[in-house]
């Protein structure tokens, strides 16, 4: 197995589990965050776990094609916009948060890594022995 079709399966595993839980049990973790349930912010949560899953998706479809370099750029690019800048996004609320802290931390975590997968991935070309596969 290469490490692209491992980084891609170990991202379709994470987006698809948070995409589940937020398309399906959104008033749970609205309750869980302190944060009053609202119609809207249910639909904010089941909005966003459906963006989960179709990245989750995106990301299985492409686990066994080359990607790297000109390969299937868009879906690198794609993947490394959203944990690069959402990577930034919980770097900057860490300082910020005064609840579940723990959380954040550990979410920020797996986006940096996720981030520096998909640079690593954009930036270097597949193997001879990928291409031949």
């Amino acid at each position: 197995m290469n490490n692209t079709k491992i980084i891609m399966i170990s991202s379709t595993l994470f987006l698809g589990m948070s995409g589940a839980i937020l398309t399906f049990l959104p008033n749970e973790i609205i309750s869980s965050m302190a944060i009053r349930p609202s119609q809207m912010t249910t639909l904010f949560f089941q909005l966003m776990g459906a963006m989960y899953l179709g990245f989750a998706m995106l990301n299985w479809m492409a686990k066994g094609t080359l990607i790297g370099g000109i390969y299937n750029r868009p879906i690198a690019i794609g993947n490394l916009m959203h944990f690069g800048v959402g990577a930034i996004a919980l770097l900057k609320a860490i300082f910020k948060i005064l609840t579940h802290k723990e959380i954040v931390i550990a979410l920020t975590a797996v986006y940096v890594v996720f981030a520096i997968l998909f640079a690593y991935v954009l930036k270097t070309n597949p193997t001879k022995t990928e291409k031949k596969k």
